[in-house]
């Protein structure tokens, strides 16, 4: 691991893997140094994986410390306990919410806004477990005690509250499953500028209802 100059009362840690993938999934970045400085999701990464370690080391009240820096540094809120795998990255800091019991496979990347939240307030496990190569949009929340598979598509804005296996792709509020394998259970994708709207599709099939049941009636009346 890498350390680079005190920059906001900090002696930045970054490990080359967390480094790499930053380089390889950002391309607004002009070199290493510019992702060492400037980075704000390498640098919540970073700080997360520094605060963890005093975390299970036991030194919760310094690792709770770096944690606040790394809020008010970069927008984002990574418990010290969560537990997260390598290579993680995160496309924009500002708004990221990863929970105390949260578990994050290898090879994750997690857009702007994206929640890995609780809905309980019980102390046990009450937040989500992401598997390896999974990529969660924008905007997107996943909630309480669930399992999102490996290779697991999130698309911006969507709400997951429910188990999602292997090899999906899931979008929508709530989330539900597009496709599986490689094969579209629905005709949509993830798109992020072309997310279905499930409301408007819910009022186009009541649409074309009414227009049969109407077409019907006008048969019966000419009778």
């Amino acid at each position: 691991m890498n350390g680079i100059p005190a920059t906001h009362g900090i002696d930045l840690v970054i490990d080359p893997e967390d480094l790499e993938v930053a380089l390889k999934n950002d391309p607004a970045l002009v070199d290493e140094e510019d992702a060492r400085r400037y980075h704000t999701g390498l640098w919540a990464v970073s700080m997360y994986r520094m605060s963890h370690e005093l975390w299970i080391q036991g030194r919760k009240e310094e690792a709770r410390d770096i944690n606040f820096i790394s809020h008010h540094i970069t927008g984002s809120d990574i418990h010290p306990g969560a537990t997260i795998g390598k290579r993680f990255f995160i496309d924009h800091a500002t708004g990221v919410v990863i929970g105390e019991t949260a578990e994050i496979g290898d090879d994750v990347s997690l857009y702007q806004g994206v929640t890995l939240g609780g809905v309980s307030f019980n102390k046990g496990k009450r937040h989500p477990t992401l598997g390896n190569h999974v990529v969660v949009g924008c905007g997107a929340a996943i909630l309480g005690n669930i399992t999102i598979g490996n290779n697991v598509r999130v698309g911006a804005g969507s709400v997951v509250l429910k188990d999602v296996p292997d090899d999906c792709t899931v979008v929508g509020v709530p989330g539900r499953v597009v496709k599986m394998a490689g094969i579209r259970t629905r005709d949509e994708d993830l798109m992020h500028n072309e997310l279905p709207d499930p409301i408007k599709v819910q009022i186009e099939e009541l649409e074309n209802q009414i227009a049969e049941l109407k077409a019907r009636l006008d048969e019966l009346q000419k009778q």
